[in-house]
């Protein structure tokens, strides 16, 4: 993409209703624009991140079996009648009605919902365990939306429900959906915590929320440094290693302030090795067994054909919600680097460009193409401008990687930046190397 093209309304103004790192810079690099309170178009630049994160979510959720579906963002409200939230969920269900005069309501989550759907599908214990997710648009009336994506009232979110005949069948996919978690935030390039979790208004017995480090979160977060220190690689995807796995994060303390104690955290963490910081919660997933399919009569026949209420679990990660937290764990002396893995591009090429000479253009354009051939998603700055203000922009923009053509390039060998790191003249096949690494 040449950046001539790119749609990025870029501002040079701070937002004054931005309070937060997030929320600023992608107001200021035109990632999203707001429409009314707590909701956001998003524009090319955002829609892309955002779009990378949610391919790496389906991605792990299709490797531990989850299957993928489309629920829609308006339902029945007879079926939250029946499980009995209707009323209890409160002011932030966005309540309607159709022409019939029929209570409709705007989602602010599915657990009612998949229920319906899969008691009127499956009658047999021989088709469990069953994951089902979607990847959809949720809406919460917010109160008092703040801080961007970070809590707003319209979302996009993953949701994932799971189905399992007994307590200890139901925990095995739990597990699952730990492992899950951890490798994809890992993927992510984010650091997430998982920790022990009060159920709100979902309900059930188990619980845990996953929770980055960053300065600007919400969550005040107690936790012993050991659980930063957790090898990934020696887990495997089996029932026994899942749950070594959960074992193993669960018996290094880490809170969030709703469960913090101070005595037993001090009796549990060495004092060198106690982490008091910010935190944002990135997922949570809960399991609670018939809470919802015991009232909504969703019941399978089990091995001696006894109906049995189904157990079952939910599992959400704030998909959009990840973008202004990756900024929050990334952005660092006013220069944001986003992680590999979702940056808008790969990597950047800024010519140094005058009207009177061209010529380092033209090698961007033979760089650019080169890169291109080569599956690296690359964005040309071709804007006649100075080299002092491109810098300052793709700092704010935060693509990893520079290609700087320029007084130190020399013919096949360029000027080359990781962001935050010093610059270093390398060929492009050096630079391809990189790039792919």
């Amino acid at each position: 993409m040449y950046l001539s093209k790119l749609f990025i309304p870029i501002t040079k103004d701070l937002p004054a209703e931005a309070k937060i790192k997030s929320h600023q810079l992608m107001l200021r690099t035109g990632m999203i624009k707001q429409s009314s309170a707590g909701i956001y178009s998003w524009l090319p630049l955002g829609f892309k991140v955002m779009k990378k994160i949610e391919k790496i979510v389906r991605e792990e959720q299709n490797l531990i079996g989850a299957q993928e579906m489309l629920m829609p963002t308006i339902q029945s409200s007879e079926i939250w009648k029946e499980s009995g939230r209707y009323e209890d969920y409160g002011e932030e269900m966005l309540r309607m009605k159709d022409r019939q005069g029929r209570e409709i309501l705007y989602g602010p989550t599915n657990e009612e919902l998949i229920t319906d759907i899969f008691r009127t599908s499956i009658k047999s214990y021989k088709s469990l365990p069953q994951i089902l997710y979607h990847i959809q648009w949720k809406f919460r009336d917010e109160i008092r939306p703040r801080f961007g994506v970070m809590r707003c009232r319209e979302f996009f979110m993953k949701d994932a429900y799971s189905f399992d005949l007994s307590d200890e069948e139901a925990k095995n996919s739990y597990n699952k959906m730990f492992y899950s978690y951890i490798r994809t935030f890992n993927r992510l390039g984010l650091k997430a915590i998982p920790m022990a979790a009060d159920t709100g208004p979902i309900g059930g017995d188990l619980s845990h929320e996953f929770v980055i480090l960053a300065e600007t979160g919400e969550s005040q977060i107690y936790a012993d440094k050991n659980i930063l220190e957790i090898d990934l690689n020696q887990y495997k995807f089996n029932d026994s290693s899942l749950q070594k796995m959960r074992n193993d994060f669960s018996k290094i303390y880490a809170v969030t302030d709703e469960k913090y104690n101070e005595d037993e955290f001090n009796k549990k963490v060495k004092k060198d090795n106690q982490m008091i910081t910010k935190g944002i919660e990135v997922g949570h997933i809960f399991y609670f067994g018939d809470k919802y399919s015991k009232p909504m009569n969703c019941s399978i026949d089990d091995k001696d054909g006894k109906k049995t209420s189904v157990k079952m679990g939910s599992y959400g990660i704030g998909v959009s919600r990840l973008v202004g937290a990756a900024i929050e764990a990334n952005y660092n002396n006013n220069i944001m680097k986003w992680p590999k893995s979702i940056s808008p591009f790969d990597v950047v090429i800024i010519p140094s460009i005058s009207k009177n000479n061209k010529e380092n253009l033209e090698k961007a354009k033979k760089i650019y193409q080169d890169l291109k051939n080569q599956n690296i998603d690359v964005l040309l700055d071709d804007v006649d401008e100075n080299m002092s203000n491109k810098f300052k922009k793709h700092d704010l923009i935060g693509v990893p990687f520079q290609i700087i053509i320029g007084s130190k390039s020399e013919g096949n060998n360029y000027e080359f930046k990781e962001l935050n790191s010093k610059s270093e003249i390398l060929n492009l096949e050096k630079i391809k190397l990189k790039l792919k690494t």
